[in-house]
């Protein structure tokens, strides 16, 4: 179904764009309401830390957090796509939210980073995409905020676009993400569940030689009588060797043998990228809340990351919480903030959160084919029989 609607959109003689568009929106909330085929890491044991998740274990568990998706599949060849992330459903611009940047290693282009280390805030949606088309994404973001109510004599805008390189599986030379797809993704923004594994985003990635994608994940933290909220959303794209719930899971299956037995390490190259979203609603400004992305970066090593020359590991995160949000009024000191020594809940919730998400995006992608080559899920069954095994 997917590839379907994917093929009206993009290939599509006589659809016009917005209405392109809108059939991609109808069928995501089509998929939406449909049980998932595959697990989530839950579902095959795999919980990771003490801390409980939100209702639907997911970046959206953070008030306010909207995720919206356009997977693009067009042909043989054509396996790509975008991930919008909203902090809130208001003006961005007038509103903007607390955040921050880590950057594991720098092989990557994170447009718009600068200004966030720089001023702290973050202004616009955060989109991810394919190395190739962040031009293309910058654009259409700038131009939806050009376009909201209220930003008539806006003259500058910092749209914050991250990315992975997905030329493996797709035609990335194409140039195939249109300013309708970046578009499509951020009208389509909605709390819920969120559709994870090979789509938007993550149509086209690779992690660990199985097929990637995103995930996303969520944790609860209490403290006296706050209850705060911490949820990740991932584009994996990156290697090394799979760990998952501490398992050596590269010992005993590998996408080269088809998921099979054999000490065959990870199947696949240890570069690409992954791009990491952090949200929270804790009163936390830019410089906690860089803290709090590095934890982020940190928590790959968890899942088999060797960090290598070539991934570019990037995390952006960013506060939700409305009283310290830059407004033109309001000028940009936050009212309240976390004291320090109670953020390293908020550090062990990005940690489990983060490796959660990395399983869900390995979990929930599927087979994938394009460019000639078929990239494997990982295989369920062999999956549990290995994580049995080792005492999972």
């Amino acid at each position: 179904m997917i590839a379907h609607y994917a093929d009206v959109m993009v290939r599509g003689a006589k659809v016009p764009r917005t209405l392109q568009a809108v059939c991609f929106v109808s069928l995501s909330l089509v998929l939406l309401a449909q049980p998932a085929a595959r697990p989530r890491a839950r579902d095959v044991g795999l919980a990771p830390g003490l801390l409980a998740t939100g209702p639907v274990n997911a970046i959206t568990d953070v008030p306010g957090v909207r995720v919206g998706q356009t997977t693009v599949i067009e042909g043989a060849n054509v396996r790509t796509g975008v991930t919008a992330i909203l902090p809130h459903g208001g003006n961005l611009f007038q509103e903007k939210v607390p955040g921050a940047v880590f950057v594991g290693n720098a092989f990557g282009k994170l447009a718009g980073s600068t200004q966030v280390e720089e001023l702290g805030t973050i202004e616009t949606p955060i989109v991810l995409t394919n190395t190739l088309a962040v031009g293309t994404a910058l654009d259409a973001v700038v131009r939806w905020t050009l376009a909201q109510p209220g930003n008539d004599n806006v003259r500058s805008v910092n749209a914050l676009v991250g990315e992975t390189n997905d030329g493996t599986l797709n035609d990335i030379r194409g140039l195939h993400v249109t300013r309708e797809h970046v578009l499509a993704a951020i009208a389509s923004a909605k709390g819920g569940a969120v559709t994870e594994g090979a789509v938007g985003a993550g149509t086209g990635t690779i992690a660990f030689g199985w097929k990637g994608g995103i995930g996303t994940s969520s944790r609860v933290v209490t403290q006296q009588d706050n209850r705060w909220t911490v949820g990740v959303l991932v584009q994996t794209n990156y290697g090394g060797k799979l760990t998952m719930g501490g398992a050596p899971i590269w010992k005993d299956i590998s996408p080269r043998s088809g998921g099979s037995g054999g000490s065959l390490g990870s199947g696949g190259s240890a570069d690409g990228s992954c791009m990491i979203v952090v949200a929270t609603d804790a009163p936390l400004d830019a410089r906690e809340l860089r803290r709090l992305a590095a934890r982020a970066v940190f928590a790959l090593a968890r899942t088999g990351s060797t960090y290598s020359n070539g991934s570019g590991d990037f995390a952006i995160a960013f506060s939700t919480f409305a009283g310290n949000r830059v407004t033109p009024a309001r000028g940009p000191q936050p009212r309240t903030l976390l004291p320090t020594d109670d953020v390293s809940a908020l550090f062990e919730a990005a940690l489990d959160a983060t490796e959660e998400a990395v399983y869900n995006s390995l979990l929930q992608a599927t087979d994938t084919t394009g460019r000639g080559r078929t990239v494997p899920a990982l295989p369920i069954d062999t999956l549990r029989a290995v994580l049995k095994k080792y005492g999972g």
